[in-house]
C-alpha cells in the first residue's frame, strides 16, 4: 500500500522523483507554497509585454508584405517562427519547474487555475500569450486570495482579448455612440457562469447583461496592455445578483473590482470553486465532506486560499487510495518528467520543431493540445474524457519513444519502477520492469502502467 508520503507526491505534487524527497505531510506541500519561487526564476517564461511587442511586428510585416515591400516575407516568416519557438520555450519552461519544484504543489495549482481560467491565443503570433497570463496574474496569487487572484485575470489581456471584451462599447457611452458599436456579453457571463459562481448558480440572463454592462471600459491597448477608458463606459447604475453598482465612468473601475470581490465571496462561489479544486486533485466524484470542509475554509477566510488548500491536504479523503483520477496529458508528461530527471540542458536545447515532436504534438494526439482548450470551460476532468483508444494509444507511443530522446542513459527499469511510482507499483508492473527486455522496453511499459497514468 503506498505511504502518505507517495500519495501525496502523486496526487497532490508533480509525481516522484530520483531528485527530490517526497513531501512526508500536507505541511511539506504547504511549505513549497511560502517558500521563494526559484523555479520561475531559474525557468522564466515570456512576459506579455513582449509577446504583444512581436505580435505587432508581425502585424506590420504581413502588412507590408501584402503591401509587395521587399523583404517584407522574409521577415514576416522570421517572426512567426520566433513566436512559435516563445510559445513552445514556454512548454519546456513548465515541464523544468514540474522537474525541480520540491514538490510540484505549486506547479499543480497553477496548472488547476489556469485551466480554471482558460484563455486560448487568437491567432500564431499569440501563442505564448496563456503561459505570460498565468505567470503574471495566476502565478503571484496562487497563495494570496481569490478576489485578488479574480481581479488580476480579469483584468489581464489575454482574457479581455478572448473574450471580446476589447470590442465590448456601452451603447450610450461616447467611443460607443461615436464607433456605432455595442455591448459584448462575453465576459459578464463567464465571470458568472464558469469563473465564480457556477453553472446552474442562481443568477439570471439579465444579471449576465448587466454585467457585462458593468464590465464596458475595461479593454486592451496595444501599447499599454490593460487600460480603463471611461469614453467606452455605459453611463448607467447596473443591479447585478441585487447589488447596485454605479457612479461616475471615470469612477466606474472601483464598482467593478468592488463587483468582482462581493461575488467572489457568495457562498456559490465558494462551492463552485471548492468542488473544482477537489475534483481536479483528489476525484471526479469528490467526498462530500472534502468539499464542506474546503467550503467553510474559504467562506471564514473570505476567500483566503492556503486554509482551503490546507483543508483538503488535512482531510481523510486526500490520504485516500490512489487511483480515482487519471492525470491529464500534461501532468502525465511532467510527471515522467520528472521520474526521468533528464538533464535540464537538454530540455533548454530543444529546439521548436523537437518540442512538437517531443512534447507539443504527442499530448495534443493524448486529446490536450497544449492551452489550446476547445472552449473557456477548459479541459474535463472525467477520466473517461482521457481513457480513449485513440488518446491511450497516443500515451503508449510516447513512453516507448520518448524516454530515450529525452535522456543519454536511461536507468534500470527495475530501479526506476521503484523512483517512478514507489508503493504505488502494482505487482504486474513490477514484472514488467523484471521482465523487460531492454531499458527503453522496461522504461515505456512503467510509463505505460495504469498506476502512473492514474493518480
Amino acid at each position: 500500500m503506498p505511504s502518505s508520503s507517495s500519495i501525496a507526491a502523486i496526487r497532490f505534487g508533480a509525481g516522484l522523483s530520483p531528485a527530490s524527497r517526497a513531501p512526508v505531510d500536507a505541511a511539506a506541500l504547504m511549505a513549497e507554497l511560502s517558500a521563494p519561487d526559484h523555479v520561475a526564476r531559474d525557468f522564466p517564461v515570456a512576459a506579455s509585454a513582449d509577446i504583444w511587442d512581436l505580435a505587432r511586428q508581425i502585424y506590420a510585416q504581413g502588412k507590408a508584405m501584402r503591401a509587395n515591400t521587399p523583404g517584407a516575407a522574409e521577415a514576416h516568416r522570421a517572426l512567426q517562427q520566433e513566436a512559435y519557438a516563445t510559445a513552445s520555450a514556454g512548454l519546456v519552461s513548465l515541464l523544468l519547474r514540474g522537474q525541480a519544484a520540491p514538490t510540484g504543489f505549486r506547479e499543480r495549482l497553477q496548472d488547476f487555475w489556469s485551466d480554471h481560467f482558460t484563455v486560448v491565443a487568437a491567432n500564431a503570433a499569440l501563442y505564448a500569450l496563456p503561459t505570460a497570463m498565468a505567470e503574471e496574474a495566476i502565478r503571484p496569487n496562487i497563495a494570496t486570495t481569490f478576489p485578488q487572484m479574480l481581479r488580476a485575470v480579469i483584468t489581464h489581456p489575454a482574457m479581455l482579448v478572448y473574450l471580446n471584451q476589447n470590442t465590448s462599447f456601452g451603447p450610450n457611452s461616447p467611443a460607443g455612440k461615436r464607433q456605432h458599436k455595442g455591448l459584448n456579453e462575453n465576459l459578464g457571463r463567464e465571470v458568472l457562469e464558469l469563473h465564480t459562481l457556477g453553472v446552474g448558480a442562481a443568477y439570471t440572463q439579465t444579471d449576465v447583461r448587466q454585467m457585462a454592462f458593468l464590465l464596458t471600459g475595461l479593454t486592451v491597448r496595444p501599447d499599454t496592455g490593460f487600460t480603463f477608458a471611461p469614453g467606452m463606459v455605459e453611463p448607467m447604475t447596473e443591479v447585478v445578483l441585487g447589488h447596485r453598482y454605479g457612479g461616475p465612468p471615470r469612477e466606474k473601475l472601483s464598482q467593478i473590482y468592488l463587483a468582482l470581490d462581493e461575488i467572489a465571496l457568495r457562498p456559490e462561489t465558494a462551492q463552485h470553486v471548492c468542488t473544482k479544486l477537489a475534483t481536479y486533485f483528489v476525484a471526479d466524484q469528490p467526498d462530500k465532506g472534502l468539499v464542506a470542509a474546503m467550503v467553510a475554509a474559504y467562506r471564514a477566510g473570505d476567500g483566503a486560499l492556503l486554509p482551503v488548500y490546507r483543508a483538503m491536504l488535512d482531510h481523510p479523503a486526500a490520504r485516500a487510495p490512489l487511483g480515482a483520477k487519471v492525470r491529464r496529458p500534461f501532468d502525465f508528461v511532467m510527471a515522467s518528467v520528472r521520474a526521468l530527471q533528464p538533464p535540464a540542458a537538454t530540455l533548454k536545447a530543444l529546439d521548436r520543431m523537437q518540442v512538437n515532436r517531443l512534447f507539443a504534438g504527442p499530448m495534443a494526439n493524448m486529446g490536450q493540445a497544449f492551452q489550446r482548450a476547445a472552449g473557456p470551460n477548459g479541459w474535463p476532468e472525467a477520466a473517461a474524457a482521457w481513457i480513449q483508444p485513440q488518446f491511450l494509444a497516443a500515451r503508449i507511443q510516447w513512453a516507448m519513444a520518448a524516454p530515450v530522446a529525452l535522456h543519454p542513459d536511461l536507468p534500470d527499469p527495475r530501479d526506476f519502477v521503484q523512483v517512478a511510482l514507489a508503493e504505488a507499483a502494482s505487482p504486474a508492473t513490477r514484472q514488467a520492469a523484471m521482465r523487460a527486455e531492454s531499458r527503453r522496453e522496461g522504461i515505456g511499459l512503467i510509463l505505460a502502467s495504469n498506476d502512473f497514468n492514474r493518480r
